[in-house]
């Protein structure tokens, strides 16, 4: 599991266009990344219970309070640009005192995807976000 959240660090230094993507609320810190499983280690992938694929993408949320990591809900959903939805089920991963929540979604083709996630702190308060990432199938 400790290689998990090392591919997942890596990937966030290796992708410097995506290197901070985060939104704050207040205390909350919440950071994403959003990727195409192909880029997974196949021993990685299968340690996560994720399906490597050339249209599967995963989506990686962490919550931070106060600098650290912590337990929440977190639920949301993908669309492309003509508005078709898939809803995201989030798996909570815990990891030493690491804790991240992963989802995977499909695509078909080159395209602009818009994610919406909400994420639900121990406090009970919901906060939004949306973000929009273009992905390409493995080709």
């Amino acid at each position: 599991m400790r290689r998990i959240a090392l591919l997942f660090i890596a990937l966030c230094l290796s992708l410097p266009a995506l290197a901070e993507r985060k939104q704050t609320f207040g205390d909350l810190d919440v950071h994403y990344i959003a990727f195409n499983s192909g880029f997974l280690q196949p021993d990685i992938a299968a340690a996560s219970g994720l399906v490597r694929s050339k249209t599967q993408g995963v989506v990686n949320i962490s919550v931070l309070k106060a600098g650290k990591a912590s337990s929440a809900s977190v639920s949301g959903e993908v669309k492309d640009l003509v508005g078709r939805s898939h809803p995201l089920t989030f798996k909570q991963v815990n990891e030493g005192a690491a804790i991240y929540y992963l989802a995977q979604f499909p695509f078909t083709q080159r395209e602009m995807l818009r994610f919406t996630i909400t994420v639900s702190a121990a406090d009970g308060v919901a906060h939004s976000f949306d973000f929009n990432q273009e992905f390409f199938p493995d080709e």
